[in-house]
């Protein structure tokens, strides 16, 4: 056997372990999401621990496919859209873990941060190549780490926001119907565990930021511009935009509910937009946008 044979052989025996480990995964996030929906269903705060322990193990095992991705492919695990997506869904989960440990017996959110992240394994799984790829050339740049990177973690805090907005939507109307309790809150909870959403929203404003200008230096050294009016550009001014509305909303009382809330939500579906929707959209629609070429 050549030398070439035995590192294709090397190959194909670490992409089928990762793949394996990667489906076992994807399974752990969906059966998860159906604890946290039973957790829901009947207010048992013994199937939301169950629930919240099982995201735990897949969070661990998932940062240990991340890890071994990056062995694996010999750079950073986030740079085709089947990374991608595995990042992502990794990120959120940790964020959400990390965050969940100030709110007592409260799991709500953990369904939507499960579904989320199960749905982006499977859709990976299904839809996109595992093949460790090479770099294309304008992904090699000094900057791109640091835009994907940082971009990546801002939409995980994003999307774990959103997760406790809905989760402070669904309490409060339980609450209003003279509920004393709904999923571990309460009328003398409710407000500090919303004030959870304004925290990471005012942390994954920054990275976002970062993640724009650092973008433009990318585009600078990989395409001789740096901005060009490019689909995933404009919605990403188009989420940033949104946000600096809901972090200023957040300044005026008359605000802070209510549509507080909304530019919230809109702003995280302006972030799915950036992330996702403009490749179904540039490809749907036959148009030209250099970042999906590039990914």
């Amino acid at each position: 056997m050549s030398g070439y044979d035995v590192v294709l052989s090397r190959d194909s025996y670490l992409l089928a372990v990762e793949l394996r480990g990667f489906w076992a995964l994807a399974f752990a996030y969906g059966v998860a999401s159906i604890i946290y929906l039973f957790h829901l269903a009947v207010r048992s705060r013994g199937l939301g621990r169950a629930a919240q322990s099982l995201l735990w193990a897949a969070a661990f095992m998932h940062i240990a496919l991340v890890i071994f991705r990056a062995f694996e492919a010999g750079r950073a695990p986030f740079l085709t859209p089947y990374e991608s997506l595995s990042f992502v869904a990794v990120s959120v989960a940790v964020t959400y873990l990390f965050v969940s440990r100030r709110w007592k017996d409260v799991y709500l959110p953990g369904l939507f941060v499960s579904l989320a992240a199960a749905g982006a394994c499977f859709y990976a799984l299904f839809f996109l190549s595992p093949a460790v790829a090479p770099l294309d050339p304008p992904l090699r740049s000094r900057w791109y780490e640091w835009h994907a990177a940082t971009a990546f973690f801002s939409y995980a805090a994003f999307m774990v926001s959103a997760s406790v907005e809905l989760s402070h939507l669904i309490a409060g109307a339980v609450l209003k119907r003279g509920a004393a309790d709904a999923w571990g809150l309460d009328a003398s909870t409710l407000e500090d565990f919303h004030s959870g959403a304004y925290r990471l929203t005012a942390f994954a404003f920054p990275l976002l930021t970062f993640s724009i200008f650092s973008g433009a230096l990318w585009a600078g050294d990989a395409w001789g511009r740096y901005w060009s009016w490019d689909p995933k550009e404009v919605w990403s001014l188009v989420a940033w935009t949104v946000f600096t509305i809901y972090l200023h909303s957040m300044t005026v009382p008359t605000l802070r509910r209510v549509p507080a809330t909304v530019f919230n939500i809109v702003g995280f579906i302006c972030v799915m937009m950036t992330f996702l929707g403009v490749g179904w959209l540039v490809r749907l629609l036959g148009t030209a946008s250099l970042h999906i070429n590039a990914a």
